[in-house]
């Protein structure tokens, strides 16, 4: 495994604390997320790891009485800066949800939907980008021959990869897994974990899991949380197999959480 750990961090997070309400979710999380890298979220139920992936393209704008203090930067620059234009940062960060939430539309306009939000009408440009999206999330195969069929008649792990198809349309830079697999059978899941190895070549993935193994087996980076705040992270190799920090172990080996 090659990792540039030089490269300028495509996303960072600097001295976050996130409320809901008066209830602090974060405190102080300061991480870095480097281009063409899995990093993997970790930690027990309510430590903050969804809430994190949640603020990186500003999701919990939608929540009532939350709010961010600190900096997220995207290039450099600060996602929660009033002129930022949301909408333009969720087509630059884009999302994959735990269960598959495929639009009750077909196959095509599922993939279609995005490009047409932003703009684009020529019909032989948005079929040229939803076959080559349908191919990127290894689904092209399956459906071709199906694309105006509804797309709540595919399985669960057809829908699910439909649904990072949906959100790779829009040529994101980033993409945000919350759980992607966790309603998933395993040969669904396996699949999913395949599609993560190969899109890393073109985009920075975070994705949180409470799977160890998922975690081991997809991420180049790990980072464990625990009641809010970022306890270790490192390469997930020296994670999983020397943590610095006994709680990690604790976690990692199944003696909590």
């Amino acid at each position: 495994m090659n990792l540039n750990m030089d490269a300028p961090p495509k996303m960072s997070v600097k001295n976050l604390n996130f409320f809901y309400a008066e209830a602090k979710a974060l405190t102080e999380v300061s991480l870095e997320f480097k281009p063409n890298q899995v990093t993997a979220l970790i930690g027990p139920s309510g430590c903050g790891k969804s809430t994190l992936l949640r603020c990186l393209n500003r999701m919990n704008d939608l929540i009532p009485y939350s709010r961010a203090e600190g900096q997220v930067l995207l290039d450099g620059e600060n996602i929660y800066d009033p002129e930022v234009d949301v909408v333009s940062l969720r087509r630059r960060v884009g999302m994959v949800f735990q269960k598959p939430n495929p639009f009750p539309k077909t196959i095509f306009e599922n993939v279609a939907y995005g490009l047409r939000v932003n703009g684009v009408k020529d019909r032989a440009l948005i079929e040229q980008k939803v076959e080559e999206t349908l191919k990127n999330a290894a689904l092209w195969e399956e459906v071709k021959e199906r694309l105006h069929d509804s797309a709540l008649g595919l399985s669960g792990g057809q829908q699910q990869r439909l649904c990072i198809a949906r959100a790779l349309a829009v040529e994101p830079e980033v993409v945000l897994m919350d759980e992607p697999a966790s309603a998933l059978d395993p040969i669904a899941t396996q699949k999913i974990e395949e599609l993560i190895n190969q899109l890393k070549e073109a985009y920075t993935i975070i994705i949180v899991t409470h799977n160890m193994q998922q975690a081991a087996r997809v991420s180049d980076i790990t980072a464990f949380f625990y009641l809010g705040k970022l306890i270790e992270v490192g390469v997930t190799d020296s994670i999983f197999t020397r943590p610095k920090l006994k709680q990690t172990e604790d976690y990692i080996t199944g003696r909590f959480g």
